[in-house]
């Protein structure tokens, strides 16, 4: 499969990536992002440990690896607006990794963005607003983490 464009070619700008490094434990940090992204506004309707998951499943040995699914309804329900196929990458994930013992990665990509790299999203202004709109929402949480 050939892609449209080069995946090289795309910068943190480009997806809304965004990375911190926490220095705390990993139950620690998977609830200071919990609180941070929930006073950003939003709420965390899921959560899992793919880690717990794979450990249990098939013995991967994973270390600790946890996924906060992230959703501000507002945004949600505009983005829904705009187009339906939106919801097949709902919730908004934020991931929090145990790098080295004591050291957690936090990494976040922006839906919105990818949505619209990818055509599940129009090229319009009311996309261009949802999508400022959530990134100032996730600048908010990083900023606080």
């Amino acid at each position: 499969m050939t892609l449209p464009y080069d995946p090289e070619t795309l910068t943190d700008e480009d997806i809304g990536r965004k990375r911190a490094t926490l220095e705390m434990d990993h139950e620690a940090a998977v609830e200071h992002v919990r609180e941070t992204f929930t006073d950003a506004g939003f709420g965390i309707p899921a959560e899992f440990s793919p880690s717990e998951l794979l450990n249990e499943k098939v013995d991967a040995d994973r270390d600790p690896y946890y996924v906060l699914g992230a959703c501000n309804p507002e945004m949600a329900d505009r983005a829904l607006d705009e187009t339906l196929e939106i919801g097949g990458l709902f919730p908004c994930n934020v991931i929090v990794w145990e790098r080295d013992s004591g050291v957690q990665q936090v990494y976040h990509v922006s839906i919105m963005k990818i949505a619209r790299l990818v055509g599940m999203a129009p090229d319009d202004e009311a996309w261009a607003d949802i999508v400022a709109d959530t990134g100032e929402m996730v600048d908010e949480a990083f900023a606080n983490l």
